[in-house]
């Protein structure tokens, strides 16, 4: 067992680390376990033009240079350690990672969601170089180009609609013949005259040498194989947050995500989470530095009340 903390945070990503800045002012004793580099899934877009404060954008990995350097400074321990299990202890709670146990008297999870992924050649090796899961996070780098959009929910034809309003053009790939999307969106999409559909199609791998050149599709029909020229991919097929170390511990929603409360506290006293890991978070950069900043002054309030 490892020396007690007051917080322990779970996830080194924008939420954990500025539920970190907070708590470590606050002069809380704070760890913070990250099984990578702290980050985040923010690292894998090309560059943040939307996060309040840097007008002219800001490469990823500085960003979060930063938001590791701000931890620090405010005396907040960061552990490269990954955590498997959250359990209840009589002063709190004792988090088990592969380097060992870690106790506190409250804990916060922030370990975030992963893209799903196609899972196709090419796809690890182009993402942040034409491949994005984040129209939102990367669409302006495609002004006047041509990008592809692939999946058939709302949020896939929801990036398709705004992609419409910056790229030349958006080919929307899906490989059903029907869409899964609320009926106004598919409506939208039928509508733009920017955007054309691929049905009954899939994606079987991503070329480009350095950089996104063309997509290699199937039709799930015919089986015909064909070449597609784009400059961007922005893959919209879902997200799966990473609850799997308080699966059975906290209440989670029909997505696999947290459930909390106002103050991002869990179904469990002193467990809270914030970031998209949760159930009030939309996946984006400021709302999970918001969310992070919320659930480290309801941890304050809980440890004064404790």
């Amino acid at each position: 067992m490892s020396e007690a903390w007051d917080v322990v945070i779970v996830g080194a990503g924008p939420a954990g680390l500025a539920a970190a800045v907070y708590a470590g002012r606050a002069r809380r004793r704070t760890v913070v376990l990250e099984k990578t580099v702290p980050g985040g899934q923010i690292l894998l877009a090309d560059r943040v033009e939307n996060f309040p404060g840097y007008p002219d954008g800001v490469e990823p990995r500085s960003l979060m240079e930063s938001f590791k350097a701000h931890v620090l400074k405010f005396g907040a321990v960061i552990e490269r350690a990954e955590a498997k299990t959250v359990r209840p202890a009589a002063s709190g709670w004792i988090v088990s990672c592969d380097r060992g146990d870690f106790a506190g008297r409250a804990v916060l999870i922030a370990t975030g969601s992963v893209y799903r992924k196609l899972g196709v050649p090419g796809e690890a090796e182009l993402a942040g170089r034409g491949v994005s899961y984040c129209a939102t996070c990367d669409g302006a780098f495609f002004r006047d180009r041509t990008v592809s959009v692939v999946g058939g929910g709302n949020n896939a034809l929801s990036e398709a609609l705004y992609l419409s309003r910056l790229a030349r053009k958006v080919i929307l790939i899906h490989r059903r013949d029907a869409f899964r999307a609320e009926r106004i969106i598919q409506e939208r999409v039928f509508t733009s005259p920017a955007i054309e559909i691929l049905r009954d199609t899939v994606i079987a791998g991503i070329e480009g040498r350095g950089r996104l050149e063309s997509l290699s599709l199937r039709n799930v029909k015919s089986g015909a194989a064909s070449a597609l020229p784009v400059d961007g991919l922005f893959i919209s097929i879902g997200t799966v947050p990473s609850t799997e170390i308080v699966r059975g511990l906290v209440e989670l929603n029909e997505w696999g995500q947290i459930k909390v409360g106002p103050s991002f506290a869990t179904s469990r006293e002193g467990l809270f989470a914030a970031g998209d890991v949760t159930d009030a978070c939309p996946p984006q950069l400021a709302t999970a530095v918001g969310s992070g900043v919320h659930a480290a002054l309801a941890v304050e309030d809980y440890l004064s009340r404790s």
